[in-house]
């Protein structure tokens, strides 16, 4: 989806018209990651948050029907405009949603308590990450948790997918603008093909389980 230096085509992937992408894009599951609605029920999210890279925003819906305070920001108006239409569909007036760069987004600095990655970091360019990391530890407010779901080096065949990362990769990039917690091997569900599917343990609801980090830090 990604090359190093190269942006995929979002918005054409969310119109589902982008190659390799005829019907509904495969992490949207219609509510928030296991693991990242694991962190919430934990109450380890406070007001205000930022869901960087939100695209349906199931993350961001979840937390707004709960009282927080979310922005969600991508870079496809697709996206952003079925995550408007989902908020006022249910009726939940804490959430809002702009198109963005997250890698050069402003107007936010120092505001949020919490910023969520659910699934962004292994999307960006290689060569795009700092600046994405510098954006977000911008808008972070002293004392602010940063969450990362990315899939792990070994979740593709090489040259296939995304940009996943080992644990190292993550630790060390993360590490420059944020101090580390905790790092813990995790997984992102997604719906695939049977023929995709059928390479990964499945969930409950029969979702594939791809292997992937789960990063927890915090803002000094």
């Amino acid at each position: 989806m990604t090359e190093n230096g190269q942006v995929a085509p979002w918005d054409d992937i969310y119109r589902g018209v982008a190659e390799g992408f005829s019907g509904p894009v495969p992490w949207n599951i219609g509510e928030p990651q296991p693991e990242i609605a694991r962190l919430i029920a934990e109450d380890r999210f406070r007001s205000d948050v930022l869901d960087a890279g939100c695209g349906h925003a199931e993350t961001s819906l979840h937390l707004a029907a709960q009282g927080y305070t979310v922005v969600g920001l991508d870079l496809s108006p697709t996206a952003i405009a079925a995550a408007r239409a989902a908020a006022t569909e249910r009726r939940l007036t804490t959430a809002s949603f702009e198109v963005a760069d997250i890698c050069s987004f402003t107007g936010f600095d120092g505001r949020f308590a919490t910023i969520v990655d659910s699934t962004l970091f292994h999307s960006l360019p290689v060569d795009g990450r700092g600046n994405y990391l510098s954006s977000v530890a911008r808008a972070a407010a002293p004392g602010a948790s940063y969450f990362v779901l990315a899939f792990a080096k070994g979740a593709f065949p090489e040259g296939q997918g995304p940009n996943p990362v080992t644990d190292d990769e993550l630790r060390e990039a993360v590490a420059e603008y944020w101090t580390v917690d905790d790092l813990r091997p995790a997984f992102v569900h997604a719906l695939l093909g049977e023929r995709d599917a059928a390479m990964w343990q499945r969930d409950e609801k029969g979702r594939s389980m791809l292997p992937a980090w789960l990063l927890s830090a915090h803002r000094g």
